[in-house]
């Protein structure tokens, strides 16, 4: 390719003879060059494949920071399943498998061609030897997120009922995952800011009734502007989210992963959408597993009296168990209960006039925070879903707070606590995240505040009393709890002027012959499903029994028994059921350390059963 041109150009024969060797020259390269082009493109594509390969490897390894700890990551977003006719099952969240199936919007109405899109998961049996097919777990709410609690204790679930069942849960419609999901607001950032306003409880001061009525009111409007505009002629999706449209949901579902007859254990609301689905399909109830019961009359009716009718007598085991345990095991302990309560009531009217201040310097947050009658009340309203847990937190803080210290009680308001140790090796379910208000690690919302609203509404009507008519209701919610009367009657506060509408509400009657009885379990005292709703649900039932757990706080899981438990499993595994009148004690009171370790001299199994029954009892309550 150095060859020069002849240096004569009037040489014509020579410029000639040149240009036919450049000619021969070039027709001997050119296969060499083209093969050398499709060897440097081959690479080239090789090389993009390969990069492409790697990076969706990484993202399904890749690792990311969760309380200091490197948490696997799986790169899987609930946005990237599509929702199919069929349940089509793929893995998801490291030990899970997900999907989401698509059913009717409207059931009265299957000429609408709208769809709902239900997210499910399920945690796989991991004894297949005598497999005995899935239970159907519903947490409560309304609006609580299936995903979320099998996600997080899924195999505590299963140790219960049985390691040769597979757990299965949902998003109803208009929660979390599923579609279509209900949000009253355009962006979450209006959302945020409007809930951050903090509104007094019912008894706070004068007119701090008249303000949450307001606040309601308002919050009211603004759902039903964005679920139902005035300017749209069809129903809005704010309609189709009853429990009456996620029991015949439940029935797809059920039906789609190849069973017949559901086998469900509901908790709380759970129970609802449990006697729901029981009236409206009696012949499809396998085992159903009723646990902490909504009265469903009340419930449906939109207008709850006794449902806190035991709260007071779960307080009154705050004072006697805090006298019982001494002062080296609850803080806030006195002579005598007595002395416990007026302690109570004196540190309330003093932080009702002056609050805590808990400055910048002593707050996780960095800014001042003020802890007032009303942030107190809620806590201890709080705690009496899950005494064990809360009440020995709860003396300390009340004992700081007498003296003026706050820190305390913001660390409560946290609500962390140690985990146990186990007899070989942790489940490895991952930790962290609320239920009500997540921080998802997609991120994802899994649960709508929103949309529980719109279910607990949409079920009971539209809450129409005056102001001054909703005041004479919550003098009565107050007479029967004068330790969260005044917070409980928020609930029905929520649907004040509600307008958007069930299209499809059941609203009755809740019985039915099912094809097997149903196990409906109540503490001895519940602050929120007292044993009267379970009485009340049972008898619609025939057969059923109703377990008696001597315990206190809300559903069994309050109150860890492996009496309870193990009644549970039997039921689920060969449909015994246990003898009427039959009484499960606790494993343990409140103030008393709960030593994980203590079975370690007995079976594993009854090891593990004691580490499900600690972390099942940690978990979120919806609405506490």
């Amino acid at each position: 390719m150095d060859e020069k041109p002849p240096t004569s150009p009037n040489n014509e024969q020579q410029r000639q003879q040149y240009r036919s060797r450049i000619r021969k020259l070039k027709m001997r390269l050119l296969p060499i060059v083209q093969h050398v082009c499709k060897i440097v493109i081959a690479a080239v594509l090789a090389l993009w494949l390969w990069s492409w390969l790697y990076d969706e490897n990484s993202n399904k390894n890749r690792t990311w920071m969760r309380d200091g700890e490197e948490v696997a990551k799986s790169g899987w977003r609930w946005s990237d399943v599509g929702a199919t006719r069929e349940v089509e099952w793929q893995p998801c969240y490291e030990k899970y498998d997900c999907a989401k199936l698509e059913l009717p919007l409207d059931y009265l109405d299957l000429t609408d061609k709208r769809r709902a899109a239900i997210a499910m998961i399920r945690f796989n049996a991991t004894e297949r030897t005598d497999y005995k097919g899935p239970v159907f777990i519903n947490p409560g709410g309304p609006g609580g997120s299936g995903i979320w609690f099998v996600k997080h204790l899924g195999p505590y679930y299963q140790s219960v009922v049985g390691k040769n069942h597979d757990i299965i849960s949902f998003d109803p419609r208009g929660v979390g995952a599923s579609s279509p999901r209900i949000s009253c607001w355009d962006n979450m950032q209006d959302s945020k800011i409007w809930k951050f306003k903090d509104v007094d409880v019912l008894d706070a001061h004068p007119g701090s009734l008249y303000d949450a009525y307001a606040h309601a009111a308002a919050s009211s409007q603004q759902c039903a502007y964005t679920l139902q505009p005035p300017t749209k002629s069809d129903l809005g999706v704010g309609s189709f989210v009853s429990t009456a449209s996620v029991a015949r949901d439940m029935l797809e579902i059920m039906t789609k992963v190849g069973e017949e007859k559901l086998k469900y254990w509901g908790f709380s609301y759970g129970t609802y959408l449990g006697a729901t689905f029981a009236a409206m399909f009696p012949d499809k109830v396998g085992r159903m597993v009723n646990d902490g019961n909504v009265d469903v009359v009340e419930y449906s009716a939109g207008r709850g009296i006794h449902f806190i009718q035991d709260a007071d007598t779960i307080m009154a085991a705050f004072y006697h168990f805090c006298h019982a345990a001494g002062q080296e095991l609850c803080a806030f302990h006195l002579d005598s209960e007595k002395d416990i309560e007026t302690r109570l009531e004196k540190l309330l009217e003093n932080i009702r006039k002056n609050p805590v201040v808990v400055p910048g310097s002593s707050s996780s947050s960095g800014r001042p925070q003020i802890v007032s009658y009303s942030k107190v009340k809620r806590m201890i309203g709080s705690t009496l879903y899950r005494p064990l847990v809360m009440f020995p937190a709860l003396a300390d803080a009340l004992a700081a707070l007498e003296k003026g210290d706050g820190s305390v009680f913001l660390d409560l308001a946290t609500q962390n606590f140690d985990d146990p140790l186990i007899c070989e090796s942790r489940y490895g379910v991952q930790e962290g995240g609320d239920p009500t208000d997540p921080t998802p690690e997609m991120p994802e919302a899994e649960v709508s505040e929103d949309g529980g609203t719109t279910i607990l509404c949409s079920d009971g009507g539209w809450m129409n009393d005056t102001v001054d008519e909703f005041g004479a209701y919550v003098d009565e919610v107050m007479i029967r709890s004068k330790s969260v009367g005044a917070i409980m009657a928020e609930m029905r506060l929520e649907c004040v002027h509600w307008s958007v509408q069930a299209k499809w509400k059941f609203d009755g009657p809740f019985d039915g012959n099912t094809s097997h009885p149903i196990l409906f379990i109540a503490n001895i005292a519940d602050n929120v499903t007292p044993l009267r709703s379970a009485r009340v649900n049972a008898k619609g039932f025939p057969e059923s029994v109703i377990l008696v757990q001597n315990g206190y706080g809300h559903t069994s899981l309050s109150a860890p028994s492996k009496c309870t438990a193990k009644t549970i499993r039997a039921y689920f595994q060969n449909g015994t059921l246990p003898a009427p009148n039959t009484v499960c004690e606790p494993d343990l009171t409140p103030f008393e350390p709960y030593n994980v370790t203590s079975s370690m001299a007995e079976s594993c199994d009854d090891h593990q059963l004691d580490v499900a029954l600690f972390e099942l009892m940690k978990a979120p309550v919806i609405g506490a």
